[in-house]
């Protein structure tokens, strides 16, 4: 049992270990001449300018939250589908069949949820031009 707990002891070590040497030896080999030019902030090749604390509109992280999610639901599902042959000569290919239809059917009313909130669209309009006319600021 002690030996079990010995192998992934090794290999904590040996990573560790591994990390250190990279960069140890990184230090040893990499040239040390810094200039204000090499220290500067580096963005696309363009001169740093103004101040890094700006606003940023928020549909960048509602498009960036809606494509994790629907990167995370290919993430889960690719495991099944590389086992789902396998499964059904086994018998348990409809219930697997169920549970990620079940899955994808969760996921795609999410996807009609943010769709009806016009979440996806990337220039909105007033809320007054909604699609049912209703204007938020009178209801106040």
């Amino acid at each position: 049992m002690y030996f079990d707990f010995a192998n992934v002891f090794v290999f904590f070590a040996l990573g560790f270990v591994l990390s250190a040497l990279m960069l140890g030896l990184g230090r040893l080999v990499r040239p040390r001449n810094p200039e204000p030019a090499k220290l500067a902030s580096y963005e696309c090749g363009e001169l740093a300018s103004g101040s890094a604390w700006i606003n940023f509109n928020i549909r960048f992280y509602l498009v960036a939250l809606v494509f994790v999610v629907f990167d995370v639901e290919l993430a889960f599902m690719y495991p099944v589908m590389a086992v789902f042959k396998r499964w059904t000569a086994e018998g348990r290919g409809p219930t697997a069949l169920a549970e990620i239809l079940l899955f994808v059917g969760v996921l795609a009313v999410g996807l009609v949820y943010v769709w009806a909130k016009r979440d996806l669209e990337w220039v909105k309009g007033s809320p007054a031009e909604s699609p049912t006319g209703a204007d938020w600021r009178r209801a106040a």
